[in-house]
Order: structure tokens, then sequence, then C-alpha cells
């Protein structure tokens, strides 16, 4: 499974690409999308090589990181449109883009949602096995998302088999049309002590309209 990380941004737009290999996560590509112009040339720039790095990685799967609006709403906004045409180039390419805030993303590589950038640079080269610390911050934040959603697709994977899966010891479902199986274990028991009891040694009564047995007592000649 290959999955594309976005940072997104305006002027820098951070990219990473991973993909699960043999059990652990590989990466494949990083960098940053560097745009310049004004905003509409800054936005076509980054939808045209978005649709690029798809069409040369064939992934899975895209993130992107939420937006963070902090102390700065105008800054924010212009990150949102980015993000805009982010998803607009991955849906594009018939996929869907995932999205995640900087809290899931740094919980999900470092255990925590207040690493710093640091941090989450050297979880990302640990996890990742490189060499090197991934740079600049944008690109490390990049392979920090798509580390972070081919995690969330790999348990929500293993959630759906583990539901599918039939429990353990249970019987087959019947053939369409077969007779449904006996039931286990013996019959219930009666009532202990329903009805009169027959007194012991006493004979059984007569038929109906027989002659009394000889010798009983009270009978008549």
């Amino acid at each position: 499974m290959v999955v594309l990380g976005i940072d997104p941004g305006t002027a820098n737009t951070g990219y990473g690409v991973v993909a699960r290999s043999g059990g652990r996560l590989v990466a494949l590509d990083g960098g940053v999308i560097r745009a310049s112009g004004n905003l509409g040339a800054r936005l076509a720039t980054i939808h045209e090589r978005i649709g690029a790095l798809i069409a040369e990685h064939a992934p899975a799967s895209v993130a992107v990181e939420d937006v963070y609006f902090g102390s700065n709403v105008r800054t924010a906004f212009a990150v949102g449109q980015a993000r805009g045409v982010i998803l607009l180039a991955t849906r594009q390419h018939g996929l869907e883009c995932a999205s995640y805030t900087p809290q899931q993303v740094k919980a999900s590589v470092c255990g925590g949602g207040r690493a710093d950038k640091g941090q989450v640079q050297r979880m990302v080269q640990s996890l990742l096995g490189l060499a090197d610390l991934p740079r600049p911050d944008h690109a490390a934040d990049a392979l920090a998302v798509a580390i972070c959603h081919a995690s969330h697709a790999g348990f929500a994977a293993a959630a759906r088999r583990a539901t599918l899966r039939p429990a353990t010891g249970a019987a087959p479902p019947p053939a369409p049309g077969a007779a449904p199986p006996a039931l286990t274990g013996a019959a219930p028991a009666l009532a202990t002590g329903a009805g009169p009891a027959l007194a012991t040694g006493a004979p059984p009564p007569p038929a109906p309209g027989a002659a009394p047995p000889p010798g009983a007592a009270g009978a008549r000649p």
C-alpha cells in the first residue's frame, strides 16, 4: 500500500510518499513544492504538482494535514485554499483524501500530541529507517502524515478482518435446504410427583364392563 502524505501551504507544500513493505514502512519520495507569484499562480502550481505526484507514484490513498488556525487567521484561510486544490487534484484522479489534525499526526508518530518538530523528525527517521533526519520541516511533516494514515488504515483493515472472521468453535451454517440439526441433550424430565401415584402392589383397575375378579372383597354371588 502506497500513501501520499501532504503538509499544505501556499509558499511551501510538503509531500511524502511511503509504502508498506515486509511488515514495515519505507520512504519512496519526499520534498517540498515551492510556489511563487500571486495566490492564483501558487494554487495552480500546487494543483499541477500534486497531480503529477499522484500520476508518478499511483498511491492507494492520499492524506493531508488539517489547517491549524493558531493566531494568524489570514494565513490559515490561505492555507485552506491550498488544501482545497489538493483535495481537487486528489478527486480528479479518483482518490479519496483523508484528513488528520496536527495533534493526531503527532500522537500517531510520537505517541503524544504535544511533540515538537525535532521529535517528529527523529521519529519519522526511526520509523522509516532513514540514514539522516528528513529535511526540510515541511517534508518531514508530510512523511509523518503519510505514516499516520498508513497506521490508521492498517488498524482499520485488521478490525474488518476480525469482524468477518467466524468465532472459534462455532458450527458452520447449514447448507440451503438442509434439515435443522437435532437438539442435543436429554429430553426434559417430568416434574416429580405430578399426578396421583398408584398404590404399590394394587391390581390394575378392571376394564369397563368386565366381571370383577373372584374373591374380591365385598363381591356378591
